[in-house]
């Protein structure tokens, strides 16, 4: 059976259980919010405590906590950051929409911890970790530092990989020529080098959206305080702490000069979460596009195959399925369904604050973290292995009606046409329609019809 001790807030006091390390807030909210399975995530916890390492210096230098209090602080926030109180962080998303009690049991956790190292000096959560701060404008600070980490540390490593492999595919299947295909029906040829170049330059430019996405999570709220006004907190305070976070992720965050707008709106959140909906649509489009090419194996397209990872029938024996382009494209799926969601939710910016926040974090952070994770798996589990089949590419484009678009400036729109629709009808090849037809003879169509002079 659990110790228990009595902490206590402004309403009373509370129950909390002895071997952890919050107080009173954090329990209300514990106990409070029994609502789905969905905790804060682990990257807004890290933003908050360097958000309050951070301000902790920036209190210090303006002489509103000694220097002891400031190294008990830091110190706290260090070992957290370390990895060593991760079971300390309980409260469920769905809870106020400001991420008050969040916030709060962060200033809890460093606070006990403090009292622990440093019993000699006097700490309180809120006048001293808080100092300065709002929930209302140190939420919406970790929010945008989670996000913009996460897609530095995590997505870019991963969308990298999938081009660099993506540029090895076009080199080593340059020689290749195939069909090419619109609307599912076959068109004229192409290189498969091409095809896959298109598949590159899709990942490329949705890297150049994120780049200029997140240049607008850089501006930060802290110093707004509860409404914007930065009641309670030194004039120059969201500038000093803005640094003070830049030096220690090493990224160059600002403190934003509108925090009424900083505070209220989640634009940035929508314009970012919008560059990762566009990089969802390219990876659904490329996993399709995969598993229709590797499609068969003998009644399908067939003109590429890819790694054979597990059994992909509980009933029919010797079945391999794509599963890699079904993961990726489920993810696709996730991704665009939280978006709908980050827009609904920073359009509720009532007045001077939006409290749809914690449900705004978790769906940012959760689509940053599927994207990239699905990302690796993809480019490790399927695209690294995928292989041309060139005698079935071979196959396809020798039988393809399409060549005859070749033939439009010899013959003319009208004939080459009838040529196709006559070969379709009485299944013969290309070359026999357009001998039989009268319009060029066995060698004229040689010299004209060659996919080496199409692509």
């Amino acid at each position: 059976m659990s110790e228990y001790r009595m902490e206590h807030d402004t309403m009373g006091e509370v129950k909390v259980p002895a071997e952890h390390f919050w107080g009173a807030q954090t329990q209300r909210s514990f106990q409070n919010f029994e609502i789905g399975t969905e905790k804060m995530p682990h990257e807004i916890i890290e933003a908050l405590v360097i958000l309050k390492r951070s301000a902790a210096k920036a209190n210090n230098r303006f002489g509103k906590i000694t220097k002891e209090q400031m190294n008990a602080i830091v110190d706290s926030c260090d070992r957290i950051l370390n990895g060593e109180y991760e079971e300390e962080f309980p409260l469920k998303v769905w809870q106020t929409g400001s991420g008050t009690q969040s916030n709060m049991n962060v200033n809890e956790v460093i606070t006990h911890i403090a009292a622990k190292n440093y019993p000699d000096i006097k700490l309180h959560a809120n006048d001293h970790v808080n100092m300065s701060q709002s929930s209302n404008d140190t939420f919406p600070t970790a929010m945008n530092i989670a996000a913009f980490m996460s897609i530095r540390r995590n997505l870019y490593p991963a969308l990298d990989k999938m081009i660099e492999t993506m540029k090895s595919l076009e080199e080593r299947n340059q020689h290749i020529i195939k069909i090419g295909r619109t609307h599912l029906q076959d068109a004229v040829p192409l290189r498969f080098s091409q095809e896959i170049s298109g598949w590159r330059g899709m990942l490329e430019e949705n890297r150049k959206m994120l780049e200029e996405s997140v240049e607008h999570l850089r501006y930060l709220a802290v110093g707004g305080t509860a409404v914007g006004t930065g009641i309670n907190c030194p004039k120059s305070f969201g500038v000093e702490c803005a640094l003070n976070i830049s030096d220690y992720l090493g990224e160059g965050f600002r403190a934003s000069e509108n925090k009424f707008h900083a505070l209220t709106s989640k634009d940035a959140y929508v314009f970012t979460h919008g560059a990762l909906k566009a990089l969802a649509a390219n990876l659904m489009k490329i996993a399709n596009d995969i598993r229709w090419l590797a499609s068969g194996p003998r009644c399908g397209i067939g003109e590429i195959s890819i790694p054979e990872n597990e059994p992909g029938s509980s009933i029919m024996p010797g079945k391999v399925n794509p599963t890699q382009c079904e993961a990726v494209t489920m993810v696709a799926v996730q991704v665009m369904g939280n978006d709908a969601t980050v827009g609904s939710a920073a359009s509720q910016g009532n007045f001077e604050l939006n409290v749809f926040m914690p449900l705004l974090a978790y769906n940012m952070l959760q689509s940053v973290r599927l994207l990239s994770d699905a990302m690796d798996s993809f480019n490790k589990n399927c695209l690294s292995g995928l292989k041309a089949n060139e005698n079935k590419i071979r196959e396809n484009l020798d039988n393809s009606l399409m060549l005859v678009t070749c033939l439009s400036p010899e013959i003319g729109y009208e004939y080459a046409a009838a040529a196709a629709k006559k070969a379709y009808k009485e299944n013969k090849s290309l070359k026999e329609a357009v001998i039989e037809l009268g319009y060029m003879n066995s060698s004229e169509y040689d010299e004209k019809v060659n996919p080496e002079k199409m692509v």
